[in-house]
């Protein structure tokens, strides 16, 4: 049987060096590359062969979600498997509206991983316990704030503004315009029923983007 070649994304070589050792532990699964970024995940992905991307969202530059919606530019076709410490379901919810094909959590046993992939090769979506747990919890508490609204692309937006980011940083990060990062700062406010940044930031604390400050 063919193998199922896979591209790991991570940016600590650690946890690169563990994982790669749990899949490769498994003869039909190997680790065919690896990538610390993701331009670093693109560019491997261009040149070579692999079945599944197993992604991050930790990512310095333009993060994890950006990175699937570039691969996903270049290969509508591409299999990717989230796999990320952040237990955020609105993150999970956009991830998998951007065309992933899985969502896990690092505090997941090892083996929901080697299944997911398996799961993912096969075409199936593939969500963690914990994940869908969250969302499903999540969605009617989310409704009326208008995140369902956004698109993955203002989802990652709206996250790299609440970061402190500058809308030029993000154009950059991103390698898009400026005008098209203002478009959609406005779009972002418009769709959360907020008008100033100020309440752009407190809409992003409901959410869970963003811990709320202690108190002095």
């Amino acid at each position: 049987m063919k193998s199922i070649q896979i591209l790991l994304v991570d940016d600590h070589a650690i946890v690169r060096q563990g994982y790669r050792s749990l899949l490769n532990d498994h003869p039909h699964l190997q680790v065919a590359a690896e990538a610390k970024s993701g331009e670093e995940a693109y560019s491997r992905y261009r040149d070579n062969h692999v079945d599944v991307v197993v992604l991050d969202l930790s990512l310095p530059g333009k993060g994890g979600l950006a990175t699937l919606i570039q691969l996903l530019q270049y290969d509508p076709n591409a299999r990717v498997l989230v796999f990320t410490m952040h237990l955020n379901p609105n993150t999970a919810i956009k991830v998998m509206q951007a065309g992933a094909r899985g969502y896990i959590t690092k505090s997941s046993d090892p083996e929901c991983l080697i299944d997911a992939v398996n799961r993912v090769m096969q075409g199936d979506i593939v969500l963690s316990d914990d994940i869908k747990e969250q969302m499903a919890l999540t969605t009617l508490a989310d409704k009326d704030l208008g995140l369902a609204k956004l698109s993955a692309r203002e989802y990652e937006i709206l996250g790299l503004l609440v970061e402190g980011k500058s809308k030029q940083q993000i154009a950059d990060i991103l390698c898009i315009s400026f005008k098209t990062v203002s478009n959609c700062h406005y779009i972002i406010k418009r769709k959360l029923a907020v008008n100033t940044d100020i309440e752009l930031m407190r809409a992003a604390i409901k959410l869970g983007l963003i811990a709320k400050a202690c108190d002095e």
